[in-house]
């Protein structure tokens, strides 16, 4: 699974003009799974997620965890983070896992986010939506399931 993971001061979802995820401070996650991808990486990318210590401690270093400052995820699938754009001027999406799939994988992760204890807002699966934030950094990272070593 791939996510793209935005420390952000406020973070909204609208499908259609109708809010559906909104939090204030905390993590925009940007999430796609892909061929091969399993509960197993979903686990991982949500642990990995809710650890990462990217929030400014009083020194202004990078020592604490979502949980530490009371923030939020909010979680929105996006299957174009599997786009290869390598080839031509139109992204493939082979890689992309099927829609049924891929939203059992995506509610896996989310299950694993809200597990935590950590609120999570989602996005709506397989919707057009409109996703605004206001990145805090800005902080933005890469993370891949597939890429642990």
């Amino acid at each position: 699974m791939r996510a793209v993971v935005q420390r952000v001061t406020r973070g909204e979802v609208r499908v259609g003009g109708e809010v559906v995820g909104r939090i204030g401070r905390g993590l925009v996650v940007l999430v796609a799974a892909g061929q091969g991808d399993s509960d197993v990486d979903a686990a991982w990318l949500a642990s990995k997620i809710t650890s990462l210590r990217i929030f400014s401690d009083d020194a202004g270093q990078m020592n604490r965890a979502l949980a530490d400052v009371g923030g939020a995820i909010l979680a929105v699938s996006q299957f174009t983070l599997y786009g290869d754009c390598r080839k031509g001027r139109r992204p493939s999406f082979v890689d992309a896992l099927a829609p049924g799939p891929a939203e059992a994988l995506y509610d896996a992760f989310v299950a694993r986010l809200r597990a935590s204890g950590l609120p999570v807002e989602t996005g709506r699966f397989r919707a057009m939506m409109e996703v605004e934030l206001t990145n805090d950094g800005p902080v933005t990272l890469l993370l891949d399931s597939k890429r642990l070593f």
